[in-house]
């Protein structure tokens, strides 16, 4: 099956596209606003699927690939929603302890591309760690409509403290040498961004498109941070300047980049947003990010 590019679709119907998988529109609003730009018999609907993920054709690392162990483990998380499930994913040959990372998912739980990212990373030597946030709700529903309405259901707050105990959680694990990152995308990097001004102990943070946190917090931010932008990502990309004002002020470590004609999602490789060369460009400094900061 051919892949679809952001390029194969009008700039309007990316932005609706947009909008629709933050559920600042529904399905119905989205239809009906990408109507206008249906031509040469392509249908508002047909251009909806198109752009939907399609999690085979993207998978990188297979499930049963012998160099490396997955499984789920459940977790306890006293102060969020109690107990929650992850995926874990670890070299099958490590003879010693390794680093940790917290994979940080996007607005939809705990999805095929996040664990695929967790064993990106685990075979780059790492123990790779993926929470899934929609546990107290059933889980990952394996549809991504149901996944974001599931997910506009939870409560920030506990999800917060859910994701903090996912970290206490891996650094603890006798597989992990207690040196903790943590990796997030979409909502995932505005979580990041969170646990960098919560947890004095991250060893290392890489939010990508991450929304960012305001002043006051950003000032409470240890760890080194790699922070990678889409250039086509107007609205996130809005509060960059004043979060980067804010590192700078109280000498935080940070690395950013940004990625020209780049959407945002542009690292997940199972949607038309997905760019090829910004994303192994941004995976590439990412394992050099987490390798310095990690390795020490």
């Amino acid at each position: 099956m051919e892949r679809k590019k952001a390029s194969d679709f009008p700039p309007g119907v990316m932005k609706l596209f947009d909008f629709y998988v933050h559920g600042k529109i529904d399905r119905r609003e989205f239809l009906e606003c990408a109507a206008k730009f249906a031509v040469g018999g392509v249908t508002a609907a047909a251009m909806l699927e198109s752009l939907q993920p399609n999690f085979a054709l993207a998978q990188q690392v297979a499930t049963n690939d012998p160099r490396i162990n997955v499984g789920y483990l459940d977790y306890a998380s006293k102060r969020g929603t109690g107990t929650v499930r992850g995926y874990m994913a670890r070299p099958a040959d490590a003879a010693q302890q390794l680093p940790g990372v917290l994979v940080i998912h996007e607005n939809r739980g705990l999805n095929p591309y996040i664990e695929d990212v967790a064993r990106r990373l685990a075979l780059e030597n790492f123990v790779a760690f993926a929470p899934d946030a929609l546990t107290p709700l059933g889980g990952y529903p394996g549809d991504e409509d149901k996944a974001r309405k599931l997910f506009s259901e939870l409560d920030p707050a506990k999800m917060v403290e859910d994701f903090i105990a996912g970290f206490e959680f891996l650094k603890t694990r006798p597989e992990c040498t207690g040196k903790v990152g943590a990796v997030g995308f979409c909502y995932g990097g505005g979580l990041v961004n969170t646990l960098a001004t919560r947890l004095p102990d991250l060893a290392v943070a890489v939010p990508f498109y991450g929304p960012q946190p305001g002043a006051a917090d950003a000032a409470k931010i240890k760890a080194p941070m790699l922070l990678h932008y889409a250039g086509l990502d107007e609205g996130i990309n809005a509060g960059w300047p004043a979060f980067e004002e804010a590192l700078k002020t109280n000498k935080i470590v940070y690395k950013e980049y940004m990625y020209p004609g780049a959407n945002h999602g542009f690292h997940n490789d199972t949607t038309p947003r997905y760019d090829e060369k910004a994303a192994k460009l941004a995976w590439s400094r990412t394992l050099d990010f987490l390798n310095k900061y990690l390795r020490i």
